[in-house]
C-alpha cells in the first residue's frame, strides 16, 4: 500500500468565534469598525511621521515601522474573520491557511524584535544622551529595522517549513476563526509530539528572549530615570510608560497562546482576538495620545 505522504485535505473548516447568530451579527457590526479604525490610525501615524520633518528622528522612525507592522498583522486575520460572519459554512483553503500562518508569524516575530529595538533606542536616549546622535544614526536605524524584518522572516519560514510538509488527511475542523500552528498541527495524520515541542521551542525562544531583553532594558532605564532631574525624569517616564504598556499588551496574549497554553477554547479565542485585533488598534492610540510631539504635529496639519 502506498504511504500517505502528501496533503489530502484541500481546505480546513473554521468553527469561528461563536455559534450564536445574534452574537455574530453584533460582531459583524463591531469588528469592521475596529478594523477601519486600525487601518486609519496606523496609516495616519506612518504618513504623519513621514510628512512632518520635526518627527524625522530614530524614535519616530521605529514607531512608523511599528504602525506599519500592526496594520499588516491585523490585515492577515481580521478581513477573513469579518467575511466569515456572513457565512454559515466557514472554510479556508490549505494555501490560505499556510499564508495566514506564515504572515502571522512573520509580522508577529518582526514586532517582537522591533519592540526590543525601540527599548534600545530609549535606553541610548536616556542613559547615554550625549552619544545618542552618533549611536542612533540613519544607517544604524535602517540596520535595526532590517534586523527585525529578517528575524521575523527566519522565524516564520522555519515554522512554515515544518507545517507544510505534514500529511493532512482528516479531520479538518479548526475550533478557531483563523489558522495557527498549535491547532493545525494537531490535525496531521501522524504523531506530532516532537514537532509540537520543536515549534514551541522556536516560538518560545524568540518570545522569551525578547521579553527578557525588554525587562532588562526598561528596568535599567527606570533606574536611570530616578536619578535624573524632575522634568527630564517625567518626560522619560512618560515615554517609557507608553512603550511598557504596548509590550504588556502584545506579549501577554502571546505568552498564554504559545508558551503557557491554557487549553480553554473560549480563553484562547479571546486572547487571539486581543492579539490580532485589539493590540494593533491600541498601539497608535497609546503612542499618539501620550506623545506631545505627535499632538503638536497633528495641530500643524
Amino acid at each position: 500500500m502506498e504511504e500517505v505522504n502528501q496533503t489530502v485535505v484541500s481546505e480546513f473548516i473554521l468553527l469561528g468565534l461563536c455559534d450564536a447568530w445574534e452574537l455574530q451579527a453584533f460582531l459583524l457590526l463591531v469588528f469592521p469598525l475596529l478594523y477601519l479604525i486600525t487601518i486609519l490610525g496606523n496609516n495616519f501615524t506612518v504618513l504623519l511621521i513621514i510628512s512632518d520633518l520635526h518627527l524625522h528622528s530614530p524614535m519616530y522612525f521605529l514607531l512608523a515601522n511599528l504602525s506599519f507592522i500592526d496594520f499588516c498583522l491585523s490585515s492577515v486575520i481580521t478581513p477573513k474573520m469579518i467575511t466569515d460572519f456572513l457565512k454559515e459554512h466557514k472554510t479556508i483553503s490549505f494555501g490560505g491557511c499556510m499564508c495566514q500562518i506564515f504572515f502571522g508569524h512573520f509580522f508577529g516575530g518582526s514586532e517582537m524584535v522591533l519592540l526590543v529595538l525601540m527599548a534600545y533606542d530609549r535606553y541610548v536616549a536616556i542613559c547615554k544622551p550625549l552619544h545618542y546622535s552618533s549611536i542612533m544614526n540613519k544607517q544604524m536605524c535602517i540596520w535595526l529595522v532590517m534586523t527585525s524584518w529578517i528575524t521575523g522572516f527566519v522565524h516564520s519560514i522555519s515554522q512554515l517549513a515544518i507545517i507544510v510538509k505534514l500529511p493532512f488527511c482528516g479531520p479538518r475542523e479548526l475550533d478557531s476563526f483563523f489558522c495557527d500552528i498549535p491547532l493545525v498541527i494537531k490535525l496531521a495524520c501522524m504523531d506530532t509530539y516532537i514537532l509540537e515541542k520543536l515549534i514551541n521551542a522556536d516560538s518560545g525562544v524568540l518570545a522569551t528572549t525578547c521579553f527578557i531583553l525588554l525587562l532588562i532594558s526598561y528596568t535599567y532605564i527606570l533606574l536611570t530615570v530616578c536619578h535624573q532631574s524632575k522634568d527630564g525624569a517625567s518626560k522619560a517616564l512618560s515615554t517609557c510608560t507608553a512603550h511598557i504598556t504596548v509590550v504588556v499588551l502584545f506579549f501577554g496574549p502571546c505568552i498564554f497562546i504559545y508558551l503557557c497554553p491554557l487549553g480553554i477554547t473560549w480563553v484562547d479565542k479571546f486572547l487571539a482576538v486581543f492579539y490580532a485585533v485589539i493590540t494593533p488598534l491600541l498601539n497608535p492610540a497609546i503612542y499618539t495620545l501620550r506623545n506631545k510631539e505627535i499632538k503638536i504635529a497633528i495641530k500643524r496639519l
